[in-house]
């Protein structure tokens, strides 16, 4: 019982860091959407151009570790006369490798659309820009809504990483906790317990809105 006392007073000390938390990985996912949705159309339209480029770049932000990552941008960058502060640094590094993966799911989301919807369109006259306007990209999105969900819910957890680099988040306080009271099973099992309702608590309101935006009829 005394164990379970401690977690829950141990809880108002470590929310105070979760603010910290939700502001790195909402602006990191938000930064990587939309460097997402500007990759898309160029892989789309002028894809002779740029698909090296883009491919390169998220085959450099998938394969290597996003630890790594933030330790070059918060560490290497300097090197080269760019410096940033550890939360800069955090969401920098979160929402560029965010926005790797947001892009392939952009792309999978417009190749589940069945390439019949697109011949349609054309047959009633659409330009190449209409079809994806009012067709495709309406649909797409509502198809990548769970794998954007599931990546909001990676960068929730991801932005732990930002503590190695001095940022004061949910399991810096954590680490602060155990130097205080040597007491880690309890503080990092409250540490996670708070990591898991927000994931959870996101991850259940999301089917709510995956049901409101679900088009009638499709793939049923």
């Amino acid at each position: 019982m005394d164990s379970v006392f401690f977690i829950v007073r141990t809880l108002f000390f470590l929310l105070q860091g979760l603010w910290n938390t939700l502001y790195i990985s909402s602006t990191a996912f938000v930064i990587g959407f939309f460097l997402a949705i500007t990759m898309t159309p160029l892989r789309t339209f002028a894809k002779e151009i740029t698909e090296p480029f883009i491919a390169a770049y998220i085959e450099v932000f998938r394969g290597t570790p996003l630890l790594v990552q933030l330790l070059f941008i918060y560490f290497g960058l300097p090197v080269l006369g760019v410096k940033l502060d550890p939360v800069t640094a955090g969401i920098v590094a979160l929402g560029l490798n965010s926005a790797a993966y947001q892009a392939e799911i952009f792309r999978s989301a417009l190749k589940a659309i069945p390439e019949e919807q697109v011949l349609a369109a054309e047959s009633l006259g659409m330009s190449t820009l209409q079809t994806y306007r009012y067709v495709v990209l309406p649909q797409a999105f509502r198809v990548a809504i769970p794998s954007l969900i599931n990546e909001a819910v990676t960068l929730i957890k991801d932005s732990s990483l930002a503590s190695v680099i001095g940022v004061v988040e949910l399991t810096r306080r954590g680490e602060y906790l155990v130097a205080i009271t040597f007491k880690p099973l309890e503080v990092f099992l409250a540490v996670a317990l708070v990591y898991f309702i927000i994931c959870y608590t996101i991850s259940k309101t999301s089917k709510v809105f995956e049901k409101k935006l679900k088009i009638p009829g499709y793939r049923e």
